[in-house]
């Protein structure tokens, strides 16, 4: 099949590609998505190769999209992607496509030495988003002895190089009270933002399963992240609320799971999937162009389907609009990402 073959599909306003380059990783954190590690990667000229499917699904869409304006953004992460000794010259190879998409990072943050961020102040990433999941004792209980540390290391030397920097907080039974703190950290670092989300019970997540949030809990959570948004508002490192559920205490519009809607992953070995914690590969990159993948995959029509409903929520003012919560910890729960989400209180309450 042609890599510029069109596939029928409704054009989105905007698409993220999530990229996976490595599945190697430095920590070995208690909650990650990944199970054991790819022994291997793929060779410089396989990753641009995946690049030109990411190019060419761009160049389609914008083509088919009628003058209307498009946009792509492209976050590239792993495993911990600063582990690929060719990883700044991939970054500076999709600096060049910028007239394409944008570009942003996500890692654990402990790899990045002075001289890692002064070659990215080179490729100007519009962010990179570093995880911490708590003080100093929670963080490195869920990602080892001393990964807090080089963590924040890595967060100040990102800040001093002027790169704009996220914090990301992945919430579980056992940190997700820490989130102030987090969010304090954030204002005395002085990050552009700070996000948080809820831990989804796959690869080794899945064998903690009993650190997901309850739905009382998740409503703790989100009350929390709440109060400390309205504590600074918007003036400096503001709280993101823009994640599953999180409508429900903000009274905003509701945020629908983008898995397979707007968001593509794609795996270490080309695999593509709607989400990496929602790892349902519905074919690989080289073996089939991007745009035919997401085309034709029944999974990913069902996941842009705004007229289907997940079971559970049939009795839900929000039902279309939130469309089940977040379809990943629905599926790592139930086996099927078209159930309602195990955390929402809506369901549970009736």
């Amino acid at each position: 099949m042609a890599m510029n073959q069109c596939t029928a599909f409704q054009v989105p306003e905007h698409m993220l590609f999530q990229w996976h380059v490595t599945d190697r990783c430095n920590l070995h954190c208690s909650h990650c998505y990944q199970d054991d590690a790819s022994p291997s990667d793929l060779a410089w000229n396989e990753l641009l190769t995946i690049l030109e499917h990411i190019l060419s699904f761009i160049r389609l869409c914008r083509d088919r999209n009628n003058g209307r304006p498009f946009r792509a953004h492209v976050t590239v992460t792993g495993g911990e992607p600063f582990v690929r000794d060719d990883f700044i010259a991939l970054l500076e190879r999709l600096s060049e496509e910028r007239q394409y998409f944008s570009l942003a990072i996500l890692t654990n943050g402990t790899l990045l030495t002075p001289a890692v961020v002064s070659s990215l102040k080179k490729v100007k990433p519009g962010f990179v988003q570093v995880s911490i999941d708590g003080t100093r004792e929670t963080h490195d209980r869920i990602r080892g002895k001393g990964s807090f540390d080089r963590a924040i290391a890595g967060l100040k030397c990102l800040i001093s190089a002027g790169i704009p920097a996220y914090l990301s907080f992945t919430a579980q039974r056992g940190n997700y009270r820490d989130f102030p703190d987090v969010a304090r950290l954030g204002r005395q670092l002085g990050a552009a933002r700070v996000w948080a989300d809820r831990m989804v019970p796959c690869g080794r997540g899945g064998e903690a399963a009993e650190n997901l949030l309850t739905p009382a809990e998740t409503r703790e959570f989100f009350q929390l992240m709440q109060r400390e948004q309205k504590r600074y508002g918007l003036k400096r490192s503001p709280v993101k609320l823009h994640r599953s559920l999180q409508f429900t205490v903000t009274g905003d519009l509701p945020y629908r799971c983008s898995a397979g809607d707007t968001l593509i992953t794609i795996l270490s070995n080309g695999d593509v999937c709607p989400c990496r914690r929602m790892p349902l590969v519905v074919g690989n990159i080289f073996q089939e162009p991007l745009a035919s993948l997401y085309g034709n995959s029944e999974l990913f029509i069902g996941l842009r389907d705004r007229e289907r409903m997940s079971k559970g929520c049939e009795r839900c003012f929000y039902a279309r609009t939130c469309a089940g919560g977040s379809r990943c910890i629905a599926y790592a729960v139930y086996g099927d990402p078209f159930r309602a989400d195990p955390g929402c209180w809506l369901t549970t309450e009736g």
